[in-house]
């Protein structure tokens, strides 16, 4: 009876109050708590803003010079490697020495076509004298023809009459004829003189219609001539490997002088100087609709424990919209961190975090539970998934 009485409920009350108080705990932080969602990639690495530049042969040969080291500061245009280009140099040498000489033989015809020009100027000015002398003495012949024709018929009139004698007449008639016979010679004298003055108009033209072509022929030889020394330079830079950018030369291929390298063949990369980004590929179905610009981030990078030397914060500042290898890109920018130990430089790799959602435990649960649901069960065809996603 004593232990009956001293067994109360005062007690049991106590524990059940406890275990409830618990249990209200619980359930307040698994439906009402937040906990922060994070979508991982193992794929990062820190890069310059600007893209890295890879030295290569443009074209084959033997390598003469190279400049290459490794850490080497490097300005943009500066020599770094040379290849074998002495077939080339005397071509140019051979195509200058050409280009040379022929302005003076261009300029030799000019003077000779500018020549030919007043020369004929001259000629033509004689032969128009020539031809108004011609055609001077041709009126005076005439003239003298008329007269003498008139004297003969006057002597023929007073042979009639018999004041002259016949002899007399007959001279006169003599001289006349001889006077339209000089007159006719003047004029053919005349005609000859113009048929030899086109002559030597038109052989004129044709000297100089040549001295105009050879100039002509001369003037593309020369086009030909430059275009040639500017493509034989040209084939000379292809063999000078040119800094394309300014920056440190982070990447040296095992490139030795005298050996022969082939179209393509990479010799190393350029890291131009810029501020540092961390770019990351992320599998699209966690990061389509789900990163966006703005969010959160922090990067661990492989060799510096994070534990010892902490973790570098960032910023997403840009998502691609279609995938490339498999992956969507995604950029962040570093946020400055002056405290902390890491030394950060281009290519260091490591894993990147971004938080993408707040959700409460029970949420969590409920997805998870919904992603066991979608999977197929064992055994069944390609179709079950969907419908047990349905069920």
């Amino acid at each position: 009876m004593r232990s009956l009485e001293a067994d109360g409920f005062r007690r049991s009350l106590w524990g059940m109050l406890m275990v409830t108080g618990l249990l209200s705990v619980g359930a307040s932080w698994f439906f009402f708590a937040r906990i922060d969602l994070y979508e991982v990639s193992n794929q990062a690495r820190l890069e310059v803003d600007q893209e890295v530049h890879p030295i290569a042969a443009w074209v084959a040969g033997r390598i003469t010079s190279n400049g290459l080291v490794l850490g080497r500061k490097v300005h943009k245009g500066e020599v770094l490697v040379e290849q074998e280009s002495e077939g080339e140099r005397l071509r140019v040498e051979e195509e200058r020495a050409r280009l040379t000489a022929l302005p003076a033989r261009l300029e030799s015809l000019r003077n000779e076509a500018a020549a030919e020009e007043q020369a004929w100027a001259e000629e033509r000015k004689t032969a128009s004298l020539t031809s108004d002398e011609a055609r001077a003495r041709q009126r005076e012949a005439e003239t003298a023809a008329r007269f003498a024709l008139g004297e003969a018929n006057r002597y023929q009139e007073l042979d009639k009459n018999g004041t002259v004698s016949k002899s007399e007449s007959q001279r006169a008639e003599a001289e006349a004829g001889q006077r339209r016979a000089s007159a006719s010679a003047f004029l053919l004298s005349v005609d000859k003189l113009k048929s030899e003055e086109l002559s030597k108009e038109k052989n004129h033209q044709a000297r100089l219609a040549k001295l105009n072509s050879e100039a002509v022929l001369l003037e593309g030889e020369m086009t030909t001539t430059r275009a040639c020394l500017k493509r034989w330079e040209y084939e000379i830079e292809k063999r000078r490997i040119h800094a394309p950018v300014s920056g440190e030369i982070a990447e040296v291929a095992n490139v030795r002088v005298g050996s022969f390298v082939e179209e393509g063949d990479k010799f190393g990369a350029i890291v131009p100087s810029g501020a540092l980004r961390i770019v990351a590929q992320f599998d699209p179905w966690s990061a389509l609709g789900r990163i966006r610009a703005g969010q959160p981030s922090r990067l661990r990078l492989d060799g510096f424990p994070w534990a010892q030397y902490g973790t570098v914060s960032a910023t997403v500042t840009k998502v691609a919209h279609e995938p490339r290898d498999g992956g969507i890109r995604v950029e962040f920018a570093v946020i400055p961190n002056f405290h902390s130990l890491i030394p950060l430089q281009h290519g260091l790799p490591g894993t990147i975090e971004v938080k993408v959602d707040r959700v409460s435990p029970a949420e969590l649960v409920l997805r998870a539970a919904g992603k066991l649901l979608a999977m197929p069960a064992p055994g069944i065809g390609g179709n079950a998934g969907p419908q047990t996603a349905q069920r």
